[in-house]
């Protein structure tokens, strides 16, 4: 059984390999998931980063404290048509999905990158499969 199957059926979203129910928060999961793994965490940096906002997202990755993002601004850096295809994947409106990433992804980048450094690809896996489970 995968991280993703032992985090959605530990929030109680069904067999192993199932999709959650819409806007649940399995599929909030599996989208954080899919933003985050592989090279997305560097390219979420890169975005704030591009938008204005890499002191914000450059907070979250530092030792020191975490600054805050509003849904608007975070929706900013995401792009429309991320934005678009995350609610399309969690069943969650934009409005919805921005707010409860605000909250989210602060301290999720924060438990990825203790060390202030933005892990490489093989350990991020791993990492956030074990920062997933401590949020929820």
């Amino acid at each position: 059984m995968g991280i993703l199957d032992e985090l959605t059926k530990g929030l109680g979203a069904g067999a192993p390999g199932a999709a959650p129910a819409a806007g649940g928060q399995g599929s909030l999961i599996q989208a954080v998931m899919g933003l985050l793994s592989g090279g997305g965490l560097q390219q979420l940096v890169a975005s704030f980063q591009q938008k204005g906002l890499g002191d914000v997202i450059g907070s979250w990755v530092s030792t020191g404290p975490n600054q805050p993002i509003s849904p608007g601004q975070l929706g900013e850096a995401l792009g429309a048509d991320r934005l678009r295809g995350l609610a399309q994947q969690t069943g969650l409106d934009a409005g919805a999905l921005t707010s409860q990433l605000s909250s989210l992804l602060p301290g999720l980048v924060d438990r990825l990158t203790p060390d202030g450094k933005l892990p490489d690809a093989g350990s991020l896996q791993e990492k956030l499969g074990s920062a997933l489970k401590g949020l929820f």
